[in-house]
């Protein structure tokens, strides 16, 4: 069933581009723009994120991060990206395209994140309407998902903004800073309408 596979060639790396900002897959020179962003926004991002690892910050973490990004983009997994400012290229944040299911599902569930300095300035929103267009025209998935805890106002907002809607409760979904906890679950569809966001 080639017709329900993504166009995307194995060694393609995807850019994406918008008014502002642009989407990149991770690559090793990132590390320290990287690292050094996660650990300025930890306290920021440490209630919506799993338990990180001892480890988490440092450089040989980061390259086994990167080349698991590498081998799930060829084997049409998943697609992650940094999210870039285009007027000085400064890493802002990420948002991922995991778990992509072919045949007759043509779906993969999103996730995001955006350091402490960039939150609340309309860039994830943004960022989230370039991963979309990406996802229904690049991979021609039919279905994303997204799942956020149910006190997550900004996450809400930015998912509500690009057309998703609010399907359900997932019970104790995720483990999310050392907790199972439930989480909203959204879902956009290829035909769904979706709002117009200045990208």
């Amino acid at each position: 069933m080639a017709f329900l596979r993504s166009n995307l060639g194995q060694d393609v790396a995807p850019l994406v581009r918008g008014h502002n900002l642009y989407l990149r897959p991770p690559v090793l020179g990132d590390y320290g723009a990287w690292a050094e962003l996660r650990a300025m926004s930890r306290a920021h991002l440490k209630p919506f994120e799993p338990t990180w690892a001892r480890d988490d910050l440092t450089r040989t973490a980061y390259r086994r991060r990167v080349r698991h990004y590498q081998k799930e983009l060829r084997d049409d997994l998943s697609v992650s990206f940094f999210i870039f400012r285009q007027a000085d290229n400064s890493l802002m944040g990420g948002v991922t395209l995991s778990n992509i299911r072919r045949g007759v599902t043509q779906a993969a569930s999103l996730g995001y994140w955006i350091g402490v300095a960039y939150a609340g300035q309309g860039h994830m929103t943004r960022a989230v309407s370039l991963a979309v267009g990406f996802a229904f025209n690049d991979l021609r998935l039919h279905r994303i998902e997204a799942a956020c805890l149910q006190h997550n106002a900004p996450s809400i907002r930015v998912l509500e903004r690009n057309g998703f809607l609010r399907e359900g409760l997932a019970r104790r979904y995720l483990r999310i800073d050392g907790e199972w906890q439930d989480h909203l679950v959204f879902g956009l569809l290829w035909e769904d309408p979706r709002p117009q966001v200045m990208t």
